[in-house]
């Protein structure tokens, strides 16, 4: 198994899924205060049903990237790399926002979570309501993760699978253990520490970003003449400009300890130009406004 691929995906679906475990708790506890201990069986088939759909679209985006793989078509390989690059974009954003979004409503989340439940209980159709909200609070959290994935994917899909099946299964035990045993977890840390994981993880996401669109084009560029307009940099990299460094030959990001500095870094030992100025924006506005946020919450 590839660390490299399983540490950046466990690491995303511990935080993401222990967020869609706190709901899945919170109405546990909001159903059994209600007495509505039969409308359990509505939580687990949205739980289900929120994976298998997760599962479902993981696939779709994994069979796409196949089909590119093998297929025969001149520009398949431009296809590909533009293909990874929109998956990523998008699993930046969405994660981007969703830490954001997390620090400023972790506090009232219990509240808004009881609120809505309360609202469903006193609908005659409550059981359907409550697995929509378990659902969606589940599909939510798979799809940022199965576009991580698909964002990643290189040869290797095994490893970062296994990435995240191993911490969805962690971040299941770690709710199950808050609600059900009364184990005492610092919500509040734990989030922030994750935060930051996730904050690094995704800034190496745009620099891998960068490089499927660097190839796409530089790819394109080789097959068709008529495109070489489209590079920017006459030196170095078509996109992406000079070299900043190379680190390979003393610390590679395939190896130990490169390999955990890429993980949870976003550490390249390839760096170019454009790639750094995007790494540091990234980290400098999406870090502020994180860190802004955390510091909002606790005035």
């Amino acid at each position: 198994m590839n660390i490299s691929s399983a540490l950046p995906t466990f690491v995303v679906t511990l935080r993401e899924g222990f967020e869609a475990a706190l709901v899945v708790g919170i109405v546990f506890a909001c159903l059994k205060k209600a007495q509505k201990q039969e409308c359990y069986r509505w939580i687990y088939l949205g739980v289900i049903a929120g994976i298998l759909a997760s599962i479902s679209v993981g696939l779709f985006l994994w069979g796409s990237l196949q089909t590119l793989e093998s297929s025969q078509y001149l520009y398949a390989p431009v296809l590909k790399e533009v293909l990874k690059t929109l998956f990523a974009v998008t699993a930046i954003v969405m994660l981007s926002w969703m830490l954001i979004w997390m620090s400023k409503q972790a506090k009232s989340m219990k509240g808004e979570v009881e609120g809505a439940i309360s609202t469903v209980l006193t609908n005659e159709n409550a059981g359907k309501g409550i697995f929509l909200l378990i659902f969606i609070a589940v599909l939510r959290e798979g799809f940022e993760t199965v576009l991580f994935i698909a964002a990643q994917f290189q040869t290797d899909f095994l490893s970062p699978t296994i990435g995240a099946i191993t911490g969805l299964i962690l971040a299941g035990l770690m709710g199950w253990s808050l609600f059900y045993w009364g184990v005492k977890i610092n919500i509040r840390l734990f989030f922030q520490v994750m935060g930051i994981f996730l904050l690094l993880i995704v800034a190496g996401l745009v620099v891998s970003a960068l490089k499927n669109f660097d190839g796409a084009v530089t790819i394109l560029a080789q097959i068709n003449l008529h495109y070489q307009s489209l590079c920017l940099f006459n030196q170095g990299s078509c996109l992406l400009g000079i070299p900043i460094w190379n680190t390979s030959n003393f610390l590679p990001d395939n190896q130990f300890p490169g390999i955990l500095l890429k993980t949870l870094l976003g550490y390249r030992d390839h760096l170019y130009l454009v790639q750094l100025i995007f790494y540091i924006l990234f980290l400098g506005i999406v870090g502020n406004l994180y860190f802004s946020s955390l510091n909002s919450k606790s005035n």
